[in-house]
C-alpha cells in the first residue's frame, strides 16, 4: 500500500473514532462536522474530501465497525478448529471476541444497539445488511455443529445464532455501563456457562 493510501486510511480512521465518541456523548443531530473534524484534528474540507456527507460518514462508521466485529468472530472460529477444538468450543471462542471487540470500542457498541431499531434512518439498510454478516458467522459454525452431531437437527439455526448474538451486545454493554469493575474473564466466564447450558440441550 503506498504512502497516499496509508494517509488516507488513518485519516478515515481518526474520523470515525471522533465522529462515534461525539455522536455518543450527544447524538447524531447535534454532531457537527465542524466538531467531527476538530476532535479528529483535520480540516473541515477533510471530512467531506472523505465522505459526501456526514449521514454517510455515520453509515460507514457503523459498516466498518461491525466488519470489524465480524472478522473478530470469524477469527476466534478458525482460531479454535487450528486447535481442534469443536463447534460448541468456537461459539464460546466467539463469545470471547464479541466482549474484547466491544470492551475496546464501547461507543461503537452503544451506537450499534441504539440505531439497530431506529427503522427511519438512511443507514438502516446498511446495518442490517451488515448484522446479517455477523450473525451469518454465527450461524455457518452452528449449521456446521448440527452437520458433525455435535448439535441436534432440531436445533433453530437462525434464532440461536441471533440469540448468541444479542446476548453479548446486551451483556457487554450492560457491563461496561453498570459492571465496569468486572473483568472481561468474569463475564465471559458467565456467559460461556449460559451459552453452554442453553446450547447444550441440543447437544447430541
Amino acid at each position: 500500500m503506498d504512502s497516499s493510501s496509508t494517509r488516507r486510511r488513518n485519516t478515515r480512521r481518526k474520523l470515525f473514532e471522533a465522529a462515534v465518541t461525539l455522536i455518543a456523548e450527544q447524538g447524531f443531530s447535534s454532531t457537527t462536522v465542524d466538531e467531527i473534524a476538530e476532535r479528529a484534528g483535520v480540516a473541515k474540507g477533510t471530512v467531506y474530501y472523505n465522505f459526501a456527507s456526514k449521514t454517510v460518514l455515520f453509515e460507514e462508521l457503523l459498516r466498518d465497525g461491525v466488519e470489524l466485529l465480524t472478522v473478530s468472530l470469524q477469527r476466534a472460529a478458525d482460531d479454535t478448529a487450528a486447535r481442534g477444538g469443536g463447534r460448541v468450543d468456537a461459539l464460546d471462542a466467539m463469545v470471547r471476541a464479541g466482549l474484547e471487540f466491544i470492551a475496546r470500542h464501547p461507543a461503537l457498541a452503544q451506537l450499534y444497539a441504539a440505531e439497530l431499531w431506529r427503522t427511519n434512518r438512511a443507514w438502516q439498510p446498511t446495518l442490517t445488511r451488515v448484522r446479517q454478516k455477523a450473525v451469518a458467522v454465527i450461524e455457518s459454525v452452528l449449521r456446521q455443529a448440527v452437520a458433525e452431531d455435535e448439535l441436534s437437527p432440531e436445533v433453530d439455526v437462525p434464532l440461536t445464532a441471533s440469540a448468541a448474538f444479542g446476548m453479548v451486545l446486551v451483556a457487554a454493554l450492560d457491563w461496561q455501563a453498570f459492571q465496569p469493575e468486572r473483568s472481561v474473564d468474569d463475564v465471559h466466564a458467565a456467559l460461556s456457562r449460559l451459552l453452554r447450558s442453553g446450547v447444550g440441550q441440543g447437544v447430541r
